[in-house]
Parts: C-alpha cells; sequence; structure tokens
C-alpha cells in the first residue's frame, strides 16, 4: 500500500486532537473556576470515571467490532495495518482506548452549575426514555435481516442496551443538561466523522457495499456517522451520569460533616 496507515491516521488526527485539548484544559481550568461553577473535568473524581468508561467500552466494543470485521462488514487496506489482535487491527484497539479520552477531554471544557434540579415526574421520564432506546433496539435487530442494513442494524442494536441503562439511571438529569450533552456529543462527533471520511477516502478501511445502505452525508455512510454520535453519546452521558452519582454521594456526606468545600478543596474532587 502507497497510501496512508492506520498508524499515521492515528498520528495525523488523534494525537494532534489529543495534545490540543490537554494544552487548552489549562487555560480553560483558570477561566472557569468561579464561584457556584464548577469545570466537568475538575478533577481526580472526573478522570476516575473517564479511565472506568474507557475500560467498559473497550470490553463491550471488542466483540461486536471483531464480529463485525469477520464478517466481511469493513476491512482494511493492504499493509495498512500493523499487525491484528483477533480479526482487528492492533490500531483498532488503540481507538477504541482513545476516543474516550478525546470526548472527555473536550468535556472537561465545559462547565455546568454544582447543583442539579430536581425532577419532575422522575419515573415517566425514565420509562418513556428506555422504551425509545428498546425501540431503537428492536429496530436495530430488525434491519440486521436484510444485508443493505446489516451494518446500521448493527449499531442500533448494539447502542439499544447502553442507551437503556443510561437514561434508566438518569434521564431526568440527562435532559436537565441537555445542552451540555449535545455539545458535549456533537463537536468530538463532527470531528471523528471528517477523520473517519479522509481515511476511507485514502482506503485505510473499506466498507462493504453489501452491507451498507449506500446513503452519505457529504460523503460519509451513515453508518459512520451514527457509530460516532452514540459511542460519543455513551461517553458524555456515562460522565454527566458518573459526576450526578458522586454529588449525591457527597451531598449527604457534607450535611452531615459540615459546609461544602471551595476552590482548591473542591476541584479535588
Amino acid at each position: 500500500m502507497t497510501g496512508p496507515t492506520y498508524l499515521q491516521f492515528h498520528l495525523a488526527f488523534l494525537v494532534p486532537a489529543l495534545m490540543l485539548m490537554v494544552a487548552t484544559a489549562f487555560v480553560s481550568r483558570s477561566r472557569l473556576r468561579t464561584a457556584g461553577i464548577w469545570r466537568v473535568g475538575a478533577g481526580r473524581t472526573y478522570w476516575t470515571g473517564v479511565a472506568i468508561i474507557t475500560v467498559v467500552a473497550l470490553a463491550y466494543t471488542t466483540p461486536w467490532d471483531n464480529y463485525l470485521i469477520a464478517e466481511g462488514v469493513w476491512w482494511y487496506g493492504e499493509g495498512s495495518t500493523l499487525g491484528t489482535l483477533g480479526h482487528a487491527p492492533v490500531e483498532e484497539y488503540l481507538f477504541i482506548v482513545v476516543q474516550p479520552w478525546l470526548t472527555a477531554l473536550w468535556l472537561s471544557h465545559l462547565s455546568l452549575p454544582n447543583e442539579w434540579p430536581t425532577a419532575t415526574r422522575p419515573i415517566r421520564s425514565r420509562v418513556v426514555a428506555t422504551a425509545v432506546a428498546v425501540l431503537l433496539g428492536v429496530a436495530g435487530w430488525r434491519l440486521l435481516g436484510g444485508d443493505a442494513t446489516f451494518y446500521l442494524g448493527a449499531i442500533l442494536a448494539w447502542a439499544a442496551p447502553v442507551l437503556a441503562l443510561q437514561w434508566a439511571v438518569g434521564a431526568p438529569q440527562l435532559w436537565a443538561r441537555r445542552r451540555l450533552v449535545a455539545l458535549g456529543t456533537l463537536v468530538p462527533t463532527t470531528y471523528l466523522c471528517v477523520a473517519d471520511r479522509v481515511a476511507i477516502e485514502y482506503g485505510i478501511w473499506i466498507l462493504s457495499e453489501r452491507y451498507t445502505t449506500g446513503l452519505t452525508v457529504a460523503g460519509l455512510p451513515v453508518e459512520e456517522a451514527t457509530f460516532f454520535l452514540v459511542t460519543n453519546l455513551f461517553v458524555v452521558q456515562g460522565l454527566v451520569l458518573y459526576r450526578w452519582v458522586f454529588d449525591r454521594r457527597t451531598a449527604g456526606e457534607r450535611t452531615e460533616e459540615g459546609p461544602t468545600p471551595t476552590g482548591a478543596d473542591a476541584d479535588a474532587t
């Protein structure tokens, strides 16, 4: 292969983005440290959550990814990868690990009031949101029955259990922070879609015409756009809910122990 490799893709798109997010995080941290506002990635608690989500993402995505590669849904250009573990190249596992950190670094630049509003009709909202996730899963399983919709169906069927769990746990809280969730999700999704479009153009990986709908957005198959949307949504929602659970636990402890810490003490969490 004379074109770029999967490793070069990482070096061209993921490494610079990670470095930029890390560098600008220092500026963001100083600017957003104001009374009543916490930056999402303020301290150790946040990055513990990122590490947990990364491990879960790797465990949940690996068998699904290997299965689709084995089925011929996509493959890689000759000479574009270093080697494989199972059916997936090592660079694929690296991508699975790096993506949550890239999204988390972007999310860490955003701010959020440190109080959670009381949800109205919390049970109803959780039931409705979970039902939507179940419908997505059912649609995915039905789409698996056709060759042209197989990849799209695989994405929806795979994504539905995670969305159902997240929405069942915290749909009201996620809806209350919907602007944060949307901004945290859409920016990295757009960037990764652009990077993916370039990788497909250069033949780093090739999608099967048999197992895709042929529908594209600016030349990018809708299946790929859907994948990046749901995976980034997993990460953002997971981190917001992780913070919500942490705040609920610490709120009870601080009520018993004394006033809520501020400044550097609050940032330590």
